[in-house]
C-alpha cells in the first residue's frame, strides 16, 4: 500500500527517521569502555596485516571472510586503527538495513507501519549487539534490507533491467561477506510463490539470483576445505530452538494482524518468511553438520521489524478510527514505553561484560607484570590474539611455544611447536607469564602441546601472582630452585 500523494518530505521522513534513530544508538557508547573481545580482536589484527599476507592467510582459513577484511584493511589504511574505525562501519550498515526496512514496509503497508518497523528494528536485542560488532553480520543484514526493498519494488510492478541487476549484485555481495546469507533466497522463494508472482518475474528471479550463487560456488567450495574452524558449534539441541520459537511467535502474532491473503504483496508475505526461512534452513542443515548461530541469520530480523511494524500500523489504525486525535500519539508512545522496558539490555549492551572477554585489558595487566627476560606462554594457542592485537604490551617477552609467526604461517593464532620442543623450551625459563581464560569460561585443556605446557608449569613452576580481568587472566610462574 504505497501512498503516492503524500508530500515527498513525508515519505522520505519514513525511512530517514530510523536511519537517524539506528544510527544514534549505534554511536551511544560504541567503544564499549575501550574493550575489544576476541572475535573483534581476529578482525583487527588480519585488518592490520599487508594485503599480500591477508591473501596468503586466506588460503590457510577464514576464507569465508576475506571479503571483509580486505575491506576493513582499506578503512584502517584509511582512517587508521581503532574502535571507531572498526565499528563504525557496522553501524552505518545497520542504519542503511533499518531505513530499507521502514521504505518495504511504507510500501507495503503505509506510512505508520513503515516507521514502527524501522524504529523497531533497531531495538531488537540481536541487532543492538551486532550494531556495534567489528563483524561482517550487519553488512550482510544491510545487504539483505537492500535486496528485500528491491524485490518488493519490482513485485510492485517495478520494472528496468538496472533494478535486478542491483538485486543480483546485493545478493552476492551478501555471499562474499558470509554464503550462508544465501538462506534469503528461499526466504524470496517463499515470497514470490505467497503473491504468485508473474512467469516473467519467475524467469527473471531465477536468472538473477541463480548468477549469485554462481558467483559466491568458489567461494563456498573452497571455504569448505577449512570447515575445522567451526569445530567448536555445538550439535544442535532442543534449548536451541527456544529463541527461534519465541520469534517466530511474536512474529507469526503480526502476520496474523496484517491478514494475510494468498496472492496479495503484503507485510506477511514478505516478512513472515524473511524471519522463518532463514532459521529453518539453518535448523535444516545443522542436523548434517553444526552451524546454528544466530549471526548466521541475523538479517532474518528484517522480516521481525517488519512484522512489528505491521502490527502498530494495524494498531494506529484501530485507534485513528475512533479517537483520531490520540492515534498520532500511540507510536511515539509505544517507542518510548519500548525503550523503557529495554534500557536495562541495551546498557548492558554496551559494557564490557557484554562480550565473553576483552584482549586489551589483560594486555594492559600483562604490561605491568612483565620483567626483563621473561618469556610468555598461551593456553589455548588462539589468546595470542591479545598479544596480536597490542604488541607493545607484549615488547621483551619471549614467545617460547611459537614456531612460526601468524603472519608467515598464513594463520590467525601461528605455528606452535611440537609438545617436546615446547617442554625443554620451558623448562630453560625463569619467570613466564601465562594468559589464558579465566575460570568460569575456560574450557578444559586438551590437545598435546596445551598439556605439555600445563605439565611443566605445575610440577617446575610455582604461581606468584595472577590478575583476572574480563573474562581472561595472566598468571606469573617463577622457576622453583
Amino acid at each position: 500500500m504505497t501512498c503516492p500523494s503524500a508530500p515527498a518530505w513525508r515519505r522520505s521522513a519514513v525511512w530517514a527517521l530510523p536511519l537517524l534513530w539506528t544510527f544514534a544508538l549505534g554511536l551511544w557508547g560504541l567503544s564499549r569502555q575501550d574493550t575489544l573481545w576476541r572475535d573483534e580482536a581476529a578482525t583487527w589484527q588480519v585488518a592490520r596485516r599487508p594485503v599480500a599476507e591477508i591473501w596468503h592467510m586466506l588460503g590457510q582459513v577464514d576464507a569465508v571472510h576475506g571479503l571483509y577484511y580486505l575491506l576493513m584493511h582499506g578503512l584502517f589504511e584509511c582512517f587508521g586503527p581503532g574502535t571507531t574505525t572498526l565499528r563504525l562501519p557496522s553501524v552505518l550498515a545497520m542504519s542503511l538495513a533499518a531505513a530499507c526496512v521502514a521504505e518495504t514496509a511504507r510500501r507495503l503497508a503505509g506510512r505508520s507501519a513503515g516507521l514502527s518497523a524501522g524504529l523497531s528494528f533497531g531495538l531488537i536485542p540481536a541487532v543492538q549487539f551486532y550494531l556495534q560488532e567489528g563483524r561482517p553480520y550487519a553488512l550482510i543484514a544491510m545487504g539483505a534490507g537492500i535486496s528485500t526493498l528491491l524485490l518488493v519494488t519490482m513485485l510492485e510492478g517495478g520494472r528496468g533491467r538496472h533494478r535486478w541487476t542491483a538485486y543480483g549484485v546485493a545478493l552476492l555481495l551478501c555471499a562474499l561477506l558470509n554464503w550462508l546469507s544465501l538462506l534469503i533466497l528461499p526466504a524470496h522463494l517463499a515470497t514470490l510463490a505467497w503473491v504468485k508472482a508473474e512467469r516473467g518475474t519467475w524467469t527473471r528471479w531465477a536468472v538473477v539470483s541463480g548468477t549469485a550463487v554462481a558467483g559466491a560456488l568458489p567461494l563456498i567450495l573452497f571455504s569448505r576445505g577449512q570447515a575445522e574452524q567451526i569445530f567448536w558449534i555445538p550439535p544442535l539441541s532442543w534449548h536451541m530452538m527456544i529463541g527461534p520459537a519465541v520469534l517466530l511467535l511474536i512474529g507469526g502474532v503480526g502476520a496474523v494482524l496484517d491478514r494475510p491473503r494468498s496472492g496479495r504483496l503484503s507485510v506477511a508475505a514478505v516478512g513472515l518468511p524473511l524471519l522463518a526461512v532463514p532459521h529453518i534452513g539453518l535448523i535444516g542443515v545443522s542436523l548434517v553438520r553444526p552451524l546454528f548461530l544466530d549471526r548466521y541469520v541475523l538479517f532474518s530480523m528484517l522480516g521481525l521489524a517488519l512484522l512489528i511494524g505491521a502490527a502498530l500500523g494495524v494498531a494506529v489504525a484501530a485507534v485513528g478510527t475512533r479517537f483520531p486525535r490520540m492515534s498520532s500519539w500511540l507510536l511515539p508512545v509505544a517507542v518510548v514505553l519500548a525503550v523503557a522496558a529495554l534500557l536495562p539490555q541495551l546498557q548492558a549492551k554496551r559494557s564490557p561484560a557484554s562480550r565473553i572477554d576483552d584482549v586489551l585489558a589483560v594486555a594492559a595487566d600483562v604490561k605491568r607484570l612483565k620483567k626483563p627476560g621473561d618469556a610468555v606462554l598461551f593456553i589455548p594457542a588462539a589468546r595470542r590474539d591479545t598479544a596480536l592485537v597490542s604488541p607493545d604490551e607484549f615488547a621483551g617477552l619471549r614467545d617460547v611455544a611459537l614456531a612460526e609467526s601468524p603472519a608467515a604461517s598464513g594463520t590467525l593464532k601461528g605455528l606452535e611447536a611440537g609438545p617436546g620442543r615446547i617442554r625443554a623450551d620451558l623448562l630453560t625459563q625463569r619467570r613466564i607469564l601465562l594468559v589464558t581464560d579465566a575460570r568460569e569460561v575456560a574450557r578444559p585443556v586438551s590437545g598435546a602441546r596445551d598439556e605439555a605446557k600445563m605439565s611443566v608449569l605445575r610440577t617446575s613452576f610455582t604461581a606468584v601472582a595472577e590478575r583476572q580481568v574480563r573474562g581472561r587472566q595472566v598468571t606469573v610462574y617463577e622457576r622453583r630452585s
